[in-house]
C-alpha cells in the first residue's frame, strides 16, 4: 500500500504533484490545519503531514497520529510543532532551512532602504495629496557602516548585498572566524564595538537564551546616536519598549521591524512612532521562496517514506535502520560531547578534531561527525540539525578532521572531541557502557567517570581539601538534589574538576555562593538533551 500524506496548509500544486509522481497517496486539504478538532480526528490515517505555519501540531494532534512517521515543515521555523512529543513517538520532524535565505535577506535590505528614506511615511503623505519634500529628508547608505549581528546564512547574504551598496560592514558572530570574515570582506568585531560604530544595525540570529534581548535597554544606550535598527530575524531579540523610548528621545533615528516579541502583533510599543517601518512577518513571503520550500519538503518527505533517506531532520540522525540499532547510543554520546564543548566555548572555533577509537571507529562516522558538530552549534543556533551543521561549519571556515584508530585503552571504544580556538584547545571524551548509557570519561585530559544528566554543574579548582563539602553544602542550602557526583584531578595538588549531575538547574544564587568562596576557577551550569 502506498504511503499516505496529508497536506493541511496551502502548498503549491507543483508540490502536490511531486507526491503524486513519486507514488505517494496525497490528500490536499489546505484549510484543515486551522481546524484542530478535525485535524485530530483524521490524522490517524496518514503516514506523513506536510504543513506551513498555519497548522499547529500539538501534543494532542501527535497523540492522535497513530500511523504518522514524518512531519514536513515547508520553511525553517518549527515553533508550531511539538518536537518533544514527536520525538518521543518516533515521528521525524523535517524542515527546509535553506529555501528562503535570499528572500529574507532581501527583505532586510529593503527595510533598510525604507527606514533610511522614510519611504512608507512619504508614500502615505503623497497619497493624501500633500507635497512634503522637506519633511522626509533621508540618508544615503553609501559610505555608511552596517553592523550585522549574526553572519550565518542569511546574515552572510546581507553582508554581501551591503558591500555591493558600498557600505562598510561590521560583523558580530561568535562562530565567525577571522579568515572567513576576510573572505566575506567584513570586519569581525565584538558586540560593544559594533554598537558604538554602526550607522545601521541588522539582526540575523535565532532566538535563544543567549540572544534574547541582545539589544537590551543597556545595549541600545551604547549605540551610536542616530542609529537605525532593522530586525527581520526573530521577535524578542530587541527590548521593544526600550527601543520605543530611544526613538522618542531621538537617540535612535529609525527602526524597521518584520518580527515582534508577540505575534500576531495587534499592538506594540513601536507602532505609530515616526520613522518606524513595520511589516507582518514577511521575511519569507515571496513567490519564489514559498515555491522553493514547498517543493523541497515534498521531495524530502517522499524520499523518507519511500527509501528511508532522512534529510534536514531536526530530531533524528541520518543513519539507516540497520545502523540505528547499534549506533543509537553512540549518536547520543557524540551529541553530548559536542554540546559540552559548545556550552564551554565562547570564542570563534577554528577547528573541530574528532578521534574514534576501537569499535566505534568501524561505524558510520559521517553521521557521528554530524551529531558532534550539531551538538557544538546548538548553543548559538538551536535549529541546527545533523544535515545542516557540516554545511554551516564549512561556510564559517571551521576545519573538521577525524581520526580513527584501533582499540588503544581500557574501553572497547570511545570518542574524543577537541576544538581549537585562537586562545586554546578544549577536549572531552566519552564512551558507551554495556547498559547503553553514554558516559564522560575524560575532560581536559583528566580521567573521570561521569553519568550524563539533563542538568549538570561543571567546576574547576585547585586540588585542595574542602571542595566536596563546599559543593555539597551549597547545593543542599539551595535545595538542589545531587544525583551523581564525579571528581577528577591531573595530579595531587594540581588542577581538579568536578561534575555534578543534579535534579534541577543550579540557581544563580548557588553559583554566586560558590564563587564567593574563592575556591573555584570556573563554575559552569550545563544542560543536555537526554530524552
Amino acid at each position: 500500500m502506498a504511503p499516505k500524506v496529508l497536506i493541511s496548509d496551502k502548498l503549491s500544486e507543483a508540490a502536490v504533484q511531486i507526491f503524486r509522481d513519486r507514488g505517494i497517496d496525497v490528500d490536499f486539504q489546505p484549510d484543515v490545519g486551522k481546524d484542530k478538532e478535525k485535524l485530530a480526528a483524521i490524522i490517524g490515517g496518514y503516514d506523513g503531514l506536510a504543513i506551513r505555519s498555519a497548522t499547529k501540531v500539538t501534543e494532542k494532534i501527535i497523540e492522535a497520529a497513530t500511523n504518522l512517521k514524518v512531519i514536513g515543515r515547508a520553511g525553517i521555523g518549527t515553533d508550531n510543532i511539538d518536537k518533544d512529543a514527536a520525538s518521543k513517538k518516533g515521528i521525524i520532524v523535517m524542515n527546509t532551512p535553506f529555501g528562503n535565505m535570499i528572500t529574507t535577506a532581501e527583505h532586510a535590505i529593503a527595510m533598510m532602504f525604507a527606514v533610511a528614506r522614510q519611504i512608507p511615511e512619504a508614500s502615505a503623505s503623497t497619497h493624501d495629496g500633500k507635497w512634503e519634500k522637506s519633511k522626509f529628508m533621508g540618508v544615503e547608505l553609501t559610505g555608511k557602516t552596517l553592523g550585522v549581528i549574526g553572519a550565518g546564512n542569511i546574515g552572510g547574504i546581507v553582508c554581501d548585498r551591503a558591500r555591493a551598496l558600498k557600505m562598510k560592514v561590521l560583523a558580530y558572530d561568535p562562530f565567525l572566524g577571522e579568515e572567513k570574515a576576510k573572505k566575506m570582506g567584513v570586519e569581525k568585531v565584538e558586540l560593544e564595538d559594533l554598537l558604538g560604530r554602526a550607522d545601521f544595525i541588522t539582526l540575523h540570529v535565532p532566538f535563544t537564551d543567549q540572544t534574547a534581548n541582545i539589544l537590551s535597554r543597556e545595549n541600545i544606550a551604547k549605540t551610536k546616536p542616530g542609529v537605525r535598527i532593522i530586525n527581520c530575524a526573530r521577535g524578542g531579540l530587541v527590548d521593544e519598549a526600550a527601543l520605543a523610548d530611544a526613538l522618542k528621545s531621538g537617540h535612535v533615528a529609525g527602526a524597521a521591524f518584520d518580527v515582534f516579541a508577540k505575534e500576531p502583533a495587534n499592538e506594540n510599543p513601536l507602532f505609530h512612532l515616526p520613522n518606524v517601518v513595520c511589516t507582518p512577518h514577511l521575511g519569507a513571503a515571496t513567490t519564489e521562496a514559498q515555491e522553493n520550500v514547498a517543493l523541497q519538503v515534498a521531495d524530502q518527505m517522499s524520499d523518507y517514506l519511500l527509501t528511508g533517506a532522512v534529510t534536514n531532520a531536526l530530531n533524528m540522525p541520518s543513519v539507516t535502520a540497520e545502523e540505528a540499532k547499534v549506533m543509537g547510543p553512540w549518536v547520543k554520546l557524540s551529541a553530548h560531547l559536542g554540546s559540552f564543548i559548545g556550552q564551554m566555548t565562547d570564542e570563534p572555533i577554528r577547528a573541530i578534531n574528532i578521534l574514534y577509537d576501537g569499535a566505534v571507529a568501524e561505524m558510520n562516522l559521517e553521521a557521528l561527525n554530524c551529531s558532534v558538530i550539531a551538538g557544538i552549534m546548538k548553543k548559538v543556533n538551536p535549529d541546527v540539525n545533523m544535515v545542516s551543521a557540516p554545511f554551516i561549519a564549512k561556510e564559517r571556515g571551521i576545519q573538521i578532521s577525524t581520526t580513527n584508530q584501533d582499540k588503544s585503552g581500557a574501553f572497547d571504544g570511545y570518542i574524543k572531541v577537541t576544538v581549537v580556538t585562537a586562545k586554546r584547545e578544549r577536549s572531552v571524551a566519552g564512551t558507551v557502557f554495556s547498559d547503553g548509557k553514554p558516559r564522560f570519561i575524560q575532560i581536559k585530559g583528566i580521567n573521570i567517570d561521569a553519568e550524563i544528566g539533563s542538568h549538570m554543574l561543571y567546576t574547576t579548582n585547585e586540588d585542595v581539601p574542602g571542595i566536596i563539602g563546599t559543593l555539597g553544602q551549597t547545593m543542599g542550602d539551595n535545595g538542589v538534589n545531587i544525583a551523581n557526583f564525579t571528581l577528577g584531578r591531573a595530579e595531587a595538588g594540581g588542577e581538579a574538576i568536578a561534575l555534578l549531575y543534579v535534579d534541577e538547574p543550579v540557581p544563580a544564587e548557588a553559583r554566586a555562593k560558590l564563587a564567593e568562596t574563592g575556591m573555584f576557577t570556573q563554575i559552569k551550569p550545563l544542560q543536555f538533551d537526554v530524552a
